[in-house]
């Protein structure tokens, strides 16, 4: 694959990271309430969900995937099911900073990224880009393995990054934060956000 290409490519795929959506809502309201921590694992799931689309979309699998609708769709409910269990234990969380917080079970990295993980599998945006805008992008039909291994690596810089990034963002506006009322309202808010992310992911 050309240096244009991958370059077009990146632009491409790193604002469909960053445009808003059920994942990036996700992100930024669990970051919101629980800081930096299980956020590794968390972006991880993320990340392990765009390359199996692309390794569907990239080894001609789409037309399967469309066949195999029902399990999607279960995949679907499950992940949105998990939004609206985060969005409940952020709605009764304590209003404590995050760093104070022992880990509770929901929190732990291995649901966490099985979380984030069925979450993409169903995710409509995650879908449209990989199996509508991607080929519009890359001669999948042509693509080599070297070509394939590019834009996998492309994937597993650019999304970590942009995620990272929403939650630095998250967390530093949380710092800001000081009254435990003002932490409540962020905690119920973002429990909003979340539940509104996982209403979104179930209707799609």
């Amino acid at each position: 694959m050309t240096l244009y290409g991958l370059s077009v490519f990146c632009l491409i795929y790193a604002l469909s990271v960053f445009s808003p959506g059920p994942g990036v809502a996700a992100v930024v309201a669990r970051s919101l309430v629980r800081g930096t921590n299980g956020a590794p694992a968390f972006i991880a799931g993320f990340l392990i969900g765009d390359l199996v689309w692309f390794t569907v979309a990239a080894t001609g699998l789409a037309a399967l995937a469309q066949t195999a609708s029902g399990v999607f769709a279960a995949i679907k409910y499950a992940g949105a099911a998990y939004l609206l269990y985060l969005a409940w234990r952020m709605w009764t969380a304590p209003p404590q900073a995050p760093t104070d917080r022992v880990v509770e079970p929901s929190q732990m990295p291995l649901r966490l990224f099985f979380g984030s993980l069925a979450l993409t599998m169903g995710n409509p945006k995650t879908m449209v880009f990989f199996l509508a805008v991607l080929p519009s992008v890359v001669q999948l039909e042509e693509l080599s393995i070297v070509a394939f291994l590019e834009i996998a690596a492309v994937i597993s810089v650019v999304l970590p990054l942009v995620l990272g990034g929403y939650v630095l963002a998250a967390v530093r506006a949380r710092r800001m934060l000081q009254s435990p009322r003002a932490v409540r309202l962020v905690n119920r808010g973002s429990a909003t956000v979340m539940a509104g992310a996982a209403v979104a992911v179930a209707r799609s």
